[in-house]
C-alpha cells in the first residue's frame, strides 16, 4: 500500500523588515509613553553621537543634553528680553525728562534750549539740526549750527519728498548731497542718520540727527520713540 504525502502548507508571506521612518516617527509621536512601557529598550538604545571623551550617548543622556541646550536658548532669549525692557525703561525716562523740560520752558528760546540739551545729553546725539519752515520762529530762536530756517519749497528738500509724504521717521545712510546739505559743518564722518518730520507731512520742519557709527541709526530699528520726539518738538515749537 502506498502512502500519499500530505500537501505542503502554503508558505506564509515574509514580513518586510523595512519600516518606513515616517511611520515610526508618527507612531512614537502618538505614543510618547512608549519607552516608559518598554524600559528594557531604553538601556540598549544608543544614538550615533560621540562626545569628545569617546563615550556614546544613550537615549536618556541625549535627551538630557537636548533639554539643557533648549534651556540655555530660552535663558538667552529671556535675558535679551530683559535687556530690551531695560532699554525701553531708559528711553521712557529720557522722554519724560524732555517732556517736563518743555512744559516748564516759558518761551520758544527756552524750549529750543531744552530740546538741544536733551538731544545732546540724554539721547547722546553726536550732531543734529532743526530745519524750521517758520521764518518768524527761527528768527525768534536765533539761527545757528543746530537750527536753520528753510523754505519748504527749497529745491534741496526735494530729496526728502518721500519722507515728508510718509510723515514717519526714517533711519539709515543718505546721499552725499543730502549729508552736505544737512550737516555742512560736520567735524566727523556721518555714518548714519535719523530723519524725523515735524508735524503732519513735515509742515513744521525736519529734525536730522547723525552719528559716525554706521549702525547707530539703521533701517531695521524701531522709530516709535523718534516719532514721539518729533511730535513733542513740533508741538513745543508751534
Amino acid at each position: 500500500m502506498t502512502t500519499q504525502a500530505k500537501p505542503a502548507a502554503p508558505a506564509r508571506p515574509r514580513r518586510s523588515t523595512e519600516i518606513d521612518d515616517a511611520a515610526v516617527v508618527e507612531y512614537l509621536a502618538a505614543h510618547p509613553d512608549f519607552f516608559t512601557e518598554h524600559t528594557e529598550l531604553v538601556a540598549d538604545l544608543r544614538l550615533p553621537h560621540v562626545r569628545s571623551d569617546g563615550h556614546t550617548l544613550s537615549l536618556v543622556e541625549r535627551q538630557v543634553e537636548v533639554l539643557r541646550d533648549r534651556a540655555r536658548e530660552h535663558e538667552a532669549k529671556f535675558r535679551e528680553l530683559i535687556d530690551i525692557g531695560h532699554g525701553n525703561d531708559a528711553l521712557a525716562r529720557k522722554m519724560h525728562h524732555l517732556a517736563v523740560g518743555l512744559i516748564h520752558a516759558r518761551d520758544s528760546v527756552a524750549r529750543f534750549n531744552v530740546i538741544e540739551r536733551s538731544l545732546r545729553e540724554d539721547f547722546a546725539a553726536d550732531a543734529f539740526v532743526l530745519l524750521l519752515h517758520d521764518r518768524a520762529l527761527a528768527a525768534a530762536i536765533g539761527e545757528g549750527r543746530a537750527l536753520r530756517y528753510v523754505e519748504k519749497s527749497d529745491e534741496a528738500l526735494r530729496a526728502f519728498d518721500s519722507l515728508y509724504a510718509s510723515g514717519k521717521p526714517r533711519c539709515g545712510q543718505i546721499r552725499d548731497s543730502s549729508r552736505d546739505y544737512l550737516f555742512p559743518t560736520a567735524t566727523s564722518e556721518v555714518g548714519s542718520v535719523a530723519l524725523v518730520p515735524l508735524g503732519p507731512g513735515g509742515e513744521r520742519g525736519l529734525l536730522a540727527i547723525c552719528s559716525p557709527d554706521a549702525d547707530r541709526f539703521n533701517p531695521t530699528m524701531s522709530t516709535d520713540y523718534l516719532a514721539r520726539i518729533g511730535e513733542m518738538i513740533a508741538a513745543a515749537l508751534t
